[in-house]
Protein backbone atom coordinates (compact mmCIF):
# COMPACT_ATOMS: atom_id res chain seq x y z
CA UNK A 1 0.00 0.00 0.00
CA UNK A 2 1.43 3.37 -0.99
CA UNK A 3 0.70 6.56 0.89
CA UNK A 4 -0.43 9.41 -1.33
CA UNK A 5 1.54 12.58 -0.54
CA UNK A 6 -0.75 15.56 -0.76
CA UNK A 7 0.14 18.70 -2.66
CA UNK A 8 1.79 21.49 -0.67
CA UNK A 9 2.27 25.15 -1.49
CA UNK A 10 5.82 26.26 -2.21
CA UNK A 11 5.96 27.91 1.22
CA UNK A 12 4.79 24.74 2.99
CA UNK A 13 7.27 22.64 1.02
CA UNK A 14 10.10 25.02 1.95
CA UNK A 15 9.09 24.73 5.62
CA UNK A 16 8.96 20.92 5.49
CA UNK A 17 12.45 20.80 3.96
CA UNK A 18 13.72 23.34 6.50
CA UNK A 19 12.29 21.30 9.39
CA UNK A 20 13.75 18.11 7.94
CA UNK A 21 17.24 19.69 7.79
CA UNK A 22 17.05 20.95 11.39
CA UNK A 23 18.72 18.40 13.65
CA UNK A 24 16.59 19.22 16.68
CA UNK A 25 13.22 19.00 14.90
CA UNK A 26 11.96 15.40 15.19
CA UNK A 27 9.95 13.69 12.48
CA UNK A 28 7.01 13.72 14.91
CA UNK A 29 6.89 17.53 14.69
CA UNK A 30 6.59 17.33 10.89
CA UNK A 31 3.90 14.67 11.28
CA UNK A 32 2.01 16.89 13.73
CA UNK A 33 2.24 20.04 11.62
CA UNK A 34 1.95 18.64 8.08
CA UNK A 35 0.63 15.09 8.44
CA UNK A 36 3.75 13.54 6.86
CA UNK A 37 5.24 10.41 8.38
CA UNK A 38 9.00 9.84 8.23
CA UNK A 39 8.76 7.78 5.02
CA UNK A 40 6.78 10.60 3.37
CA UNK A 41 9.33 13.20 4.48
CA UNK A 42 12.03 11.03 2.90
CA UNK A 43 10.03 10.98 -0.38
CA UNK A 44 9.64 14.78 -0.28
CA UNK A 45 13.36 15.25 0.38
CA UNK A 46 14.34 12.77 -2.37
CA UNK A 47 12.08 14.57 -4.86
CA UNK A 48 13.23 18.09 -4.02
CA UNK A 49 16.96 17.83 -3.32
CA UNK A 50 19.91 17.06 -5.53
CA UNK A 51 21.00 13.43 -5.14
CA UNK A 52 24.18 14.40 -3.28
CA UNK A 53 22.24 16.67 -0.89
CA UNK A 54 19.69 13.94 -0.24
CA UNK A 55 22.44 11.39 0.53
CA UNK A 56 24.15 13.87 2.88
CA UNK A 57 20.83 14.52 4.66
CA UNK A 58 20.09 10.78 5.07
CA UNK A 59 23.59 10.15 6.39
CA UNK A 60 23.20 12.96 8.92
CA UNK A 61 19.72 11.85 10.03
CA UNK A 62 21.02 8.34 10.70
CA UNK A 63 24.14 9.54 12.50
CA UNK A 64 24.52 10.25 16.20
CA UNK A 65 24.55 14.01 15.54
CA UNK A 66 20.92 14.31 14.51
CA UNK A 67 18.07 14.00 16.98
CA UNK A 68 15.42 13.44 14.29
CA UNK A 69 14.32 10.25 15.99
CA UNK A 70 12.81 10.72 19.45
CA UNK A 71 14.45 7.46 20.60
CA UNK A 72 17.89 9.07 20.09
CA UNK A 73 16.82 12.29 21.78
CA UNK A 74 17.66 13.34 25.33
CA UNK A 75 14.58 12.45 27.42
CA UNK A 76 14.77 15.86 29.14
CA UNK A 77 13.78 17.53 25.85
CA UNK A 78 9.98 17.36 25.74
CA UNK A 79 9.17 20.00 23.13
CA UNK A 80 9.20 20.11 19.33
CA UNK A 81 10.53 23.63 19.11
CA UNK A 82 12.83 26.20 20.60
CA UNK A 83 11.30 27.92 23.64
CA UNK A 84 11.69 31.25 21.80
CA UNK A 85 9.88 30.09 18.63
CA UNK A 86 6.24 31.00 18.08
CA UNK A 87 3.71 28.30 18.92
CA UNK A 88 3.14 25.56 16.36
CA UNK A 89 -0.53 24.92 15.80
CA UNK A 90 -2.03 22.49 13.34
CA UNK A 91 -0.82 23.06 9.80
CA UNK A 92 -0.06 26.74 10.20
CA UNK A 93 3.46 27.79 9.42
CA UNK A 94 4.84 29.48 12.48
CA UNK A 95 8.14 30.81 11.13
CA UNK A 96 8.73 33.60 8.60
Amino acid sequence: MTTEIKEFTERQLDRIIEMAWEDRTPFEAILFQFGLAEKDVIKVMRGNLKESSFKRWRKRVNSGVSQKHLKKRDPDITRFKCSRQKAISGNKISKR
